[in-house]
């Protein structure tokens, strides 16, 4: 459009025109120092960047800012200035009027201009599978963008268009944060689903949503205030509002799928999940903290945050619970074949290294219940002190520490029980050695369950599984080894070849019999079973090495001598290194 007389509207701006035309409009004291002449060319200028836009004569709206752009901006500035100057002036209503459509036409333009920048630019990596790199560079804009996105927004708000600045930023960035997450292949999925899913396919989901929970907490949230902060830079109450807002229905939407997993049916099998969720949710309370400001909303945010939190940590705890009254419970009437380790201490030990991986977790569940209700902690504090008095107990526990002791003190009554169904003593015992080895090497090839229950326990449980090993040798090979004995060989001063025949013979017997029962007896831990092995050899053959040498001279020129003295003192170092090998059943047992 031309007008008659003067240039086209979309006249390059001669720029010692437009620094005359700002000069001439710096008095704002004195309204009658503002010209119509002033506004006319602030107008012109606005309407030749816009019309130039719009016929295509700018090649692109993007990079960085042209020096014509600065005038149009400088120019809203201005003209928004005079505003209420213009009102004054005696042609005011006319030029008033003129001056509000140009203004307007300014705020659509720059809105249209905002929106590219953020939508060409930001929260696109044109890609399904989103790389560590990508998001370390969320979200994607240039400086010389972040730089033309601040003018605008800061043009915008100072000439009153805040409302529409922020309208089209939030919606802009909300939608570039969705589509992230959609990258990271986080999907709603309503309550009822949840409910209705396995549990193989809600650990999947719950995989993805830890994923894109933990992103945000660590990387996302982070780079949208950054981004926030550099664009409003000249106005930090709105870049933290416009945050506040979008991390709310971001973190409304990360709880709804937490809520409705914490609804699920708690089992066993969830303990180790529903740890995860508690860690990433403890994440964001961090993250979140740290981004808003401190009002009602946000204190209302983060209480719905806890109380997702909480309600995690309350199923971990009632999952002990559960684990406490299942191994209470767990009762058989049938013993294990060879002594071997019961299935149920696998299950609780190994279920407890699992457990420690989430120490720090555990520890803060099992702290804040110890605040709600430490009569719990002093009478396992109360109970340790009394084992031990002298090893500085309460020093090392923890409320996570009375939680496994408590554990284990119930798993050590059960297979005491469960030891009971063994008629042979000396099985009883190699049931309950294995049984505390187990317990023993579990807690101690698990860093976290170590640290956890502290080196003086450990040093307890030794004591107890070398209690158990003397016990054992003392009612099988205490009364083999009565028979080696010297005394009563002898009747009246003279060694009889008939209580020499006699002895040999109950010692072969007996040997055999041990050898053949206990062969099928199960020692699982390879250095136990040598441990046993030695220790064995090492009070067997010398003793028999020596009653050989005492009184085997008896029998020597006996018709079928061989037939009382079955062994030689090496041929008993083979037959113990028979024992604890179990049969084929108990082997297969060993091995799964």
């Amino acid at each position: 459009m031309e007008k008659s007389g003067t240039t086209p509207i979309h006249e390059e701006i001669d720029l010692n025109r437009f620094k005359n035309t700002v000069s001439t409009s710096h008095d704002d004291d004195d309204p009658s120092s503002q010209h119509p002449e002033n506004v006319e060319n602030f107008s012109k200028i606005i309407e030749s960047r816009i019309a130039k836009c719009n016929s295509g004569e700018t090649p692109t709206r993007l990079g960085k800012m042209t020096e014509e752009e600065s005038f149009f901006l400088e120019a809203v500035m201005h003209l928004s200035k005079l505003m209420n100057v213009i009102d004054k002036s005696p042609s005011g209503s006319t030029l008033l009027s003129r001056t509000n459509i140009v203004l307007k036409r300014a705020m659509t333009f720059m809105e249209e201009e905002l929106r590219t920048l953020l939508e060409d630019f930001g929260g696109n990596s044109n890609s399904k599978v989103v790389k560590k790199s990508q998001l370390a560079d969320y979200p994607w804009y240039p400086p010389e963008v972040v730089t033309r996105m601040n003018r605008i927004a800061t043009t915008m708000i100072s000439a009153g268009f805040e409302t529409a600045c922020c309208q089209v930023y939030s919606i802009s960035r909300r939608n570039a944060f969705y589509e992230q997450m959609k990258m990271l292949e986080f999907e709603k999925i309503n309550v009822d689903d949840v409910q209705k899913m396995s549990w193989d396919s809600l650990e999947g989901e719950i995989t993805r949503w830890i994923n894109v929970a933990r992103n945000c907490s660590n990387t996302l949230f982070l780079a949208e205030r950054r981004l926030g902060e550099s664009v409003f830079s000249a106005s930090p109450m709105i870049s933290q509002s416009l945050f506040n807002n979008l991390a709310r229905s971001i973190v409304i939407q990360i709880l709804d799928f937490a809520e409705a997993v914490s609804w699920t049916k708690r089992s066993a099998e969830k303990l180790f999940k529903y740890l995860d969720i508690y860690d990433t949710i403890r994440n964001l309370i961090h993250a979140i903290s740290e981004s808003l400001s401190i009002n009602d909303c946000e204190h209302e945010l983060k209480s719905e945050i806890l109380a997702t939190r909480d309600r995690f940590g309350d199923a971990v705890i009632n999952i002990f619970n559960d684990l406490e009254i299942s191994i209470k419970n767990d009762a058989a009437r049938t013993p294990v074949p060879g002594g071997a380790v019961h299935p149920l201490t696998h299950y609780v030990m190994n279920y407890l290294k699992y457990a420690c991986e989430y120490k720090d977790a555990l520890e803060h569940i099992f702290k804040e219940l110890t605040a709600t209700s430490p009569s719990k902690l002093k009478s396992s504090v109360d109970e340790a002190e009394s084992e031990s008095p002298h090893d500085n107990v309460v020093a090392e526990t923890t409320p996570l520490t009375v939680q496994l002791m408590t554990i284990m003190e119930l798993l050590d009554a059960n297979l005491e029980a469960k030891s009971n169904l063994y008629i042979d003593t000396s099985l009883r015992n190699i049931f309950l050695m294995n049984n505390g080895r187990c317990i023993l090497q579990k807690a101690k090839g698990s860093t976290e369950v170590r640290q956890v229950m502290g080196d003086t326990w450990c040093r307890r449980r030794s004591t107890t599984v070398r209690q158990y090993h003397k016990n054992y040798q003392r009612e099988t090979w205490g009364k083999l080894l009565q028979i080696l004995n010297h005394d009563g060989m002898q009747v009246n001063g003279k060694v009889t070849k008939p209580i020499v025949k006699e002895r040999f013979k109950n010692f072969s017997t007996m040997l055999d019999e041990i050898h053949r029962t206990q062969s099928t007896w199960v020692v699982s831990d390879e250095q136990l079973r040598s441990e046993l092995r030695v220790s064995i050899s090492a009070v067997l053959i010398p003793a028999y090495r020596s009653f050989c040498g005492r009184f085997r001279q008896y029998l020597d020129n006996t018709k079928h001598a061989d037939k009382y003295i079955k062994y030689q003192p090496e041929d008993i170092e083979t037959l113990v290194e028979g024992l604890f090998d179990g049969n084929p059943t108990s082997m297969a047992r060993r091995k799964t």
